[in-house]
């Protein structure tokens, strides 16, 4: 008998069925819940890892939170989502905290403000730098370097379209005087806070707790000085005014989030020589200028507030604007034409 011969006959049970593709391991469209994940906030971001730290920055224990300070990744579905200093972060993974430990960013919360600017009022794209926060200070040199009042006015639009409390920080007042920033500024109800070296931060403490507040300023104003003296510990690089130029060295590479002893936080930013408002629609700008708003009654239907028929002229003509009231005018007006000119062409966007 041939071997052939001695082969028993195949059945459908012999049948080997390939798995069609996708079929092997059913999927799901729907991502995990996560619901285990621990709440967080992100304090320091570079080069894709996320410094981040266990609990709620409004927590009025935040600042025993300092020690619970962990490492983490975005998780890949996550995408190109953009994570900044701030962001209120799900985090799952090791949560330790020890060395060599990774966590993963699997959920970033809604913000509920957003601090943002462009390189410059011609640039789209802008860019966040700090979410959540409840404050601006700006820090501003009353002498060496002299007060830009033209950032100044732009950090106040921003921190107005961005829904943050405006803070202004004068310091180096052994060097200059402040009369004229408080006359200028101090008809914007702001807070104001003025210093001097060694002076006492009582005061402007207060107004930090329980908040959390982004630190503005140029290069060489003293804001890494100042960080320093509210932070115990943070030992971040301070800088001196060059002789010649009259404008300070960057210290500050990265933003980054302090824990303030008696609670609330504070971001440490680099020091800015431009802040571009793209992304601010000129309308709103006159919302940075409150002195004026009774002003604007006066104006035609739809004044941009930089045309000859503007009634803000005859306001701060009557004196009505306070002191200073025709160079707060000025600034405004150039704020206005620099956002003016950086729109697109009305008969562009049509074509």
């Amino acid at each position: 008998m041939s071997p052939r011969a001695t082969r028993r006959e195949l059945d459908e049970d012999d049948v080997r069925v390939r798995p069609q593709r996708g079929k092997s391991r059913p999927r799901s469209k729907e991502r995990p819940t996560h619901s285990e994940a621990q709440q967080g906030f992100v304090v320091a971001v570079d080069r894709g890892r996320f410094t981040c730290v266990l609990g709620d920055p409004h927590d009025a224990n935040a600042a025993a939170h300092e020690q619970s300070t962990l490492m983490a990744v975005k998780a890949r579905e996550l995408g190109r989502k953009g994570v900044v200093v701030g962001d209120r972060v799900g985090l799952v993974g090791d949560v330790t905290g020890d060395v060599d430990a990774l966590a993963r960013i699997i959920r970033v919360e809604p913000r509920v403000t957003s601090l943002r600017r462009t390189a410059d009022d011609t640039d789209p794209v802008e860019r966040v730098i700090v979410a959540n926060a409840d404050r601006l200070a700006i820090v501003v040199a009353l002498a060496e370097p002299a007060p830009q009042r033209r950032l100044i006015d732009r950090a106040l639009v921003a921190a107005y379209d961005a829904g943050l409390r405006p803070l202004l920080v004068l310091t180096k007042s052994d060097l200059a005087s402040a009369d004229e920033m408080l006359a200028d500024y101090g008809a914007l109800g702001i807070d104001i806070v003025v210093l001097q070296r060694d002076s006492d931060l009582t005061d402007l403490s207060e107004l930090l707790r329980d908040d959390l507040t982004v630190f503005l300023g140029s290069s060489g104003v003293g804001k890494s000085t100042l960080v320093n003296a509210l932070v115990p510990g943070a030992d971040r690089a301070t800088g001196r005014v060059n002789d010649t130029t009259g404008r300070g060295r960057h210290t500050s590479t990265s933003a980054v989030a302090l824990a303030l002893p008696d609670g609330g936080w504070i971001v440490d930013t680099p020091g800015l020589r431009s802040f571009g408002l793209a992304h601010v629609d000129p309308r709103s700008v006159i919302d940075a200028f409150a002195e004026f708003a009774d002003g604007t009654a006066n104006c035609p239907r739809g004044c941009s507030h930089d045309e000859p028929d503007c009634g803000l002229d005859a306001w701060v003509e009557s004196g009505d604007a306070g002191t200073g009231g025709a160079t707060r005018l000025a600034s405004l007006r150039r704020v206005v034409r620099s956002l003016a000119d950086a729109m697109p062409d009305a008969s562009d966007s049509q074509g």
